[in-house]
């Protein structure tokens, strides 16, 4: 049983982590909450100091500076914190009542902003070689979170002694709400925007409006209507701040008095000057009001807008405050500035009809209804940014109500986008039905012109290489038709030559070959003296030539041909001629072989020759060979009637034949 594994072994119970890997944890995720800290601190560090720098560089060139450096400071301070939407208390006023100051420069809260969104962002990727993984998502946004608020909470307490002192409420509640999305957009945008964040907060939506916005088909038609909204604000936004500049030209001599009541100093001016431009896309915003319809207040219960403009009576001089309209009923002027919702609400329905040209069109309707939904809730949270109180009583209102810039956008949205949207979405159905017929037919065309194209091409081809073809079978048939007679003349001299040789032939007597020469031999003793003794008795004896049989066929001749490459000549050995072959007459059969001719036959090489041709002393060594081999060579057939025979004195005396073996001596007949 020891082999048995127990099947019932209790499984170890899983143990708390020790307080060394508790500390290895901390160790590990330490780095990137400690650059997290440090990119949070290092942002707001350069939000102060930039702010510093512009603040100290105007109080040192002020003739008459109000306070020393510290008072400077505190300054550099309060403007920080109101850049982050902070409300501040003026405490030292002339009735004793503390006056708030909530008017935010919306230009001037974008540094602060943009620090906080490219220090999460850096802090999410803290190793910049690749070595380290990522920073987890949470580590980098509370360390960016906490390092910027530990140095804004330091801020606020040093800010809390000057002339402008911070509101508890607004720094406790806009001071970490700002921080915490700026940071919250830098650490998404580094993830790659993914979509889970996004869903988790639609997901607190109620059901029927996330349903509309989370479907697996309605991402897309949500895309959209964002993409229309935002297009209808910024052409709202941009036609306010077109309406703002036209009425500073029109009233531009009130904003040069005003320019220059307020101070009087180059660096005052100057201070004028940076506030002013910080405070234009409020004036923007303030413009897109005006358009809209509600306006803006300048006071409690003092409105303007295009109906009517009813300004406090007691307000400060300021260049943009210059631009409001006179006090009065509203004029045709005052009421063309309807133009710019108008443009905006077209636009909106544009691009919700282009973008839904696949849809229904209840759906494009109330996906127009949606974008103009999202427009009038961003146009009513950049009113509410855009205005605050500078005062207590007549000053306690100033800028647009957001609620009512809210809905007037809705109104306009509803009522321009969506029928815009619906015409555009049957316009479009139209158009594009119309353009695709005509693409159609256009394709259509081009198809059967570039077929008609290439069957002329095809065509002129081939009547170019039929003509190219013309004058060559004209040249051969003449060519032929020149070489017929010629041939036929050769065959004829040819035929008629064969006839002659032939009949020639047949006339001729039969005639033997000349004999051919053989070596001089030595007669035999006996032979001679009988022959000195009785020279004509041995003419006498001589016996009658025997009858010379037919010539056989001439052969044809072999062609001499040079060796190949590889191939050696090699001398073949003659065979001595004995007394009695050279007296037997020749046979019928066998054809007569030249004595000591040097025949060569071709053998192969032991070393092949490259190429012989190309050495002149070979060719001509080859030449001279083969010419000494025709000249020894006799013709078999030689013809008899080539000229007149010799005669005796010429041939010279006729060797006689050797003698027989009876001792040369015969009968006579």
């Amino acid at each position: 049983m020891t082999g048995v594994i127990p099947m019932t072994a209790r499984r170890p119970s899983p143990r708390r982590p020790s307080n060394s890997q508790l500390l290895t944890r901390v160790r590990d995720r330490s780095p990137g909450l400690a650059a997290g800290l440090l990119g949070g601190a290092v942002a707001a560090g350069l939000g102060l100091g930039a702010l510093t720098v512009l603040v100290m560089v105007l109080w040192i060139s002020s003739p008459y500076p109000d306070s020393g450096p510290g008072g400077a400071l505190h300054v550099v301070a309060a403007l920080w914190l109101l850049a982050h939407g902070v409300e501040l208390v003026r405490a030292d006023t002339l009735s004793g009542v503390p006056a708030p100051v909530g008017v935010t420069p919306m230009l001037l809260s974008v540094l602060p902003v943009w620090l906080v969104h490219r220090a999460a962002r850096d802090a999410v990727d803290a190793d910049e070689d690749g070595v380290a993984p990522p920073v987890g998502a949470r580590t980098a946004w509370a360390g960016v979170v906490l390092g910027y608020l530990t140095v804004g909470a330091g801020t606020a307490l040093y800010a809390a002694g000057g002339p402008l002192r911070p509101s508890w409420a607004w720094t406790v509640l806009g001071l970490p709400t700002v921080v915490a999305l700026s940071a919250g957009t830098g650490v998404w945008t580094a993830y790659g925007r993914p979509r889970g964040p996004v869903d988790r907060l639609l997901r607190l939506l109620p059901g029927e409006t996330r349903r509309v916005l989370l479907g697996p088909r309605e991402r897309e038609k949500f895309l959209v209507a964002v993409r229309a909204a935002g297009a209808a604000v910024s052409v709202c936004v941009g036609g306010g701040a077109g309406l703002v500049a036209a009425s500073s030209v029109w009233h531009g001599d009130l904003a040069r008095e005003a320019f220059l009541q307020l101070t009087e100093g180059w660096s005052g001016r100057c201070a004028v000057l940076l506030l002013c431009v910080t405070l234009v896309p409020n004036a923007a915003v303030w413009g897109a009001a005006y358009a809209l319809g509600p306006g803006f207040a300048l006071g409690t219960g003092h409105g303007v807008g295009p109906w009517v403009s009813d300004p406090a009576p007691m307000l400060p001089p300021f260049p943009l405050l210059a631009a409001v309209p006179d006090a009065g009923a509203g004029t045709p002027w005052n009421w063309a500035a309807g133009v710019v919702p108008l443009a905006a609400g077209v636009t909106m329905g544009w691009f919700v009809g282009r973008g839904g040209m696949r849809w229904s069109v209840r759906r494009t309707a109330v996906i127009a209804g949606l974008a103009a939904t999202v427009c009038a809730t961003a146009l009513a949270v950049a009113a509410g940014m855009a205005g605050g109180p500078l005062g207590v009583g007549v000053l306690a209102r100033f800028g647009p109500v957001w609620w009512q810039v809210g809905g007037a956008a809705l109104a306009w949205g509803v009522g321009v986008a969506v029928p815009v949207a619906v015409v555009v979405r049957v316009c479009g159905g139209w158009v594009t039905r119309w353009r695709t017929a005509a693409a159609t037919k256009a394709v259509t065309r081009a198809a059967a012109k570039a077929a008609e194209e290439a069957s002329r091409a095809l065509s002129l081809a081939q009547a170019r290489a039929t003509a190219s073809r013309t004058p060559e079978v004209s040249r051969t048939t003449a060519s032929r038709t020149a070489e017929a007679p010629r041939t036929t003349a050769q065959k004829a001299t040819a035929q008629k030559a064969a006839a002659q040789k032939a009949a020639a032939q047949k006339t001729a007597p039969p005639k033997t070959a000349p004999p051919k020469t053989a070596p001089p031999k030595t007669a035999p003793p006996k032979a001679a003296a009988t022959k000195a003794t009785e020279p004509a008795k041995a003419t006498s004896a001589k016996p009658p030539a025997p009858a010379e049989p037919l010539a056989p066929a001439k052969p044809p001749k072999t062609p001499v041909v040079a060796p190949r490459a590889g191939v050696t000549l090699r001398k073949k050995t003659a065979t001595p001629v004995t007394p009695e072959a050279a007296a037997a007459p020749p046979s019928p059969r066998t054809p007569s072989k030249a004595p000591e001719s040097e025949a060569y036959d071709l053998l192969p090489a032991d070393e092949p020759v490259e190429d012989v041709w190309r050495d002149e002393a070979l060719r001509a060594r080859w030449d001279a060979l083969r010419d000494e081999l025709r000249n020894r060579t006799p013709e078999p057939d030689a013809p008899t009637d080539a000229g007149p025979e010799p005669s005796a004195a010429q041939a010279g005396p006729e060797p006689a034949p050797p003698a027989p073996e009876d001792g040369g001596t015969s009968g006579t007949p």
